[in-house]
């Protein structure tokens, strides 16, 4: 194996891996010796750092691992400082607005509101850290329940669940009408 051709395929493993790697798990990957690929690690540990590259390989007692060039942090910390965006569809309103109104809440009881599955949703709203697990109902296969986060809080602006604006006697009875209308019009559309 050509000596281009094994820096190529140790980069990429230890890109991939993100943590450590032995020499002799590499060398039986290319089977090739331990000796050859130490040999390359530390050619290739001596070039990214004469090229001033934005990565290096590390030596951590018998492994090497791919990190971060010393001289980068400070623009990753600009990087990670900036606020995440986050793009809240209408399918993600309506299913968080259910979760912060009805919570503490499980999936299906959100299926059954929305008419629709909402496992996808629930799990958008998840990781966008809206909202966590806060237990289990008891019942049958423990469902999960779930609620609303402080970053919820955070972001819309509100110090609790409390703050959530109520909805009229007035306002419930428009939405039951237009939700009757629009099941009525799917029907017909069927």
């Amino acid at each position: 194996m050509e000596i281009k051709e094994m820096e190529s395929i140790i980069e990429g493993i230890l890109f991939t891996m993100g943590d450590s790697v032995k020499p002799e798990k590499i060398a039986n990957a290319l089977s090739v010796e331990k000796d050859e690929v130490i040999s390359c690690l530390d050619n290739m540990m001596k070039r990214y750092e004469e090229d001033n590259r934005g990565i290096r390989l590390m030596k951590l007692d018998d492994s090497y691992q791919m990190c971060t060039s010393p001289e980068i942090y400070e623009y990753l910390i600009k990087i990670a400082k900036q606020p995440k965006r986050y793009v809240l569809t209408e399918v993600l309103l309506e299913t968080l607005s259910i979760i912060a109104y009805k919570q503490p809440v499980t999936k299906s009881e959100i299926d059954k509101i929305r008419g629709v599955s909402c496992g996808h949703a629930v799990n958008k709203l998840v990781e966008f850290n809206l909202v966590e697990e806060v237990g289990r109902l008891d019942a049958p296969g423990r469902p999960m329940l779930f609620g609303t986060t402080e970053d919820f809080l955070r972001s819309f602006g509100v110090s609790s669940i409390e703050e959530l604006p109520q909805l009229n006697q007035v306002q419930i009875e428009e939405f039951k009408l237009q939700a009757e209308a629009e099941a009525k019009q799917v029907a017909v559309d069927i």
